[in-house]
């Protein structure tokens, strides 16, 4: 059995970078996954069922098969409109 390693040591492995946070006030920016996660204090697990499950967040945009995106923006309106509510 392979010794499990973190999710850190995998990212290296693969070579992807961290966004910053403040990427997440360019409205435009899309936002990986780990990083709409930070923002929004969730996990990616619950962002994945939230867009299945809740007609008012935003729509994830898939540029790939392991590459998954949101749109800043629309991260931040729906937000919003939680803390609103």
């Amino acid at each position: 059995m392979q010794p499990q390693t973190t999710r850190a040591a995998q990212d290296r492995k693969r070579g992807a970078t961290v966004q910053p946070l403040h990427v997440a006030q360019i409205a435009d920016a899309l936002l990986t996954l780990r990083t709409a996660a930070a923002v929004a204090g969730l996990s990616e697990t619950t962002i994945y069922r939230k867009e299945k499950t809740d007609p008012t967040f935003p729509r994830l945009i898939r540029m790939g098969q392991r590459c998954t995106r949101i749109r800043a923006g629309d991260l931040t309106a729906w937000l919003a409109a939680q803390a609103g509510a």
